[in-house]
């Protein structure tokens, strides 16, 4: 009876030395996600630019007019929604905001995370500008004081409570999501600043300090840096790492 040969070293087991290669969704995860976001972030720029050019046209006004005079019904009928309002638009003010984007930099620098605080500082400030800079190019005034709860200074498009929430909560929350491995706690603190945005922008329209698509705007600009510093983020860190 013949014998069977020996199975070969080669037949059961890779050769030594030969490399492993991670399963396909490791080995493309890392570029599909960046593609992922900056298209986000161009498509956003983009719907940005379209409602500044419906409102530049006057496209929007019939729309804009509608919700100002359900916001000012809404708060006629039920009076105590101008206080919550008011109280959720503080979130979305300069001091508020500043000193969340403050702490968090400082708590960065803290435990020497010093890239990512110098990226969420450089976000804040530049949107910051940038805001200022939209808001001279379109020129837009406020609605008529007589619609609104309180009188707010400047110009309208884009909203600046809209979209510096935008920045700083989405920027924060996408930093602090990317430091936890559990997919729960990163949706959790996404959902949160998600949440946090919304609801500062929807306070300045039902308040009657800004139109609503001047808060569209704000969203709208708002998420596109915000994601657009993620990718300078994750390349600066990935540099750092590799260094």
């Amino acid at each position: 009876m013949s014998r069977q040969p020996p199975a070969t070293t080669s037949r059961l087991q890779p050769a030594a030395g030969a490399a492993k290669r991670p399963p396909v969704p490791a080995r493309y995860e890392s570029l599909v996600r960046p593609l992922l976001i900056g298209l986000a972030a161009v498509l956003l720029a983009l719907a940005f630019a379209h409602l500044g050019s419906e409102i530049l046209d006057r496209e929007t006004e019939t729309f804009d007019m509608s919700v100002l005079h359900r916001a000012q019904t809404l708060r006629t009928d039920h009076p105590w929604i101008s206080d919550v309002m008011r109280d959720i638009s503080g979130l979305g003010s300069t001091t508020v905001l500043t000193l969340f984007t403050v702490a968090t930099v400082g708590y960065l620098l803290l435990i020497a995370v010093r890239i990512t605080a110098l990226v969420l500082g450089s976000a804040v400030i530049a949107g910051s500008v940038l805001v200022s800079v939209f808001k001279a190019a379109f020129g837009r005034l406020r609605p008529d004081p007589a619609f609104a709860e309180l009188v707010a200074q400047g110009l309208s498009f884009p909203s600046g409570h809209a979209s510096m929430a935008a920045i700083v909560f989405l920027t924060i929350g996408a930093l602090t999501a990317s430091t936890r491995a559990r997919l729960a706690e990163r949706m959790f603190i996404l959902g949160t600043a998600a949440v946090f945005t919304l609801l500062v922008g929807l306070s300045r329209v039902a308040l009657g300090v800004h139109w609503a698509t001047d808060v569209l705007g704000g969203w709208t600009y708002g998420t596109a840096w915000a994601l657009a510093w993620l990718l300078i983020a994750r390349r600066l860190s990935r540099r750092g790492a590799s260094a």
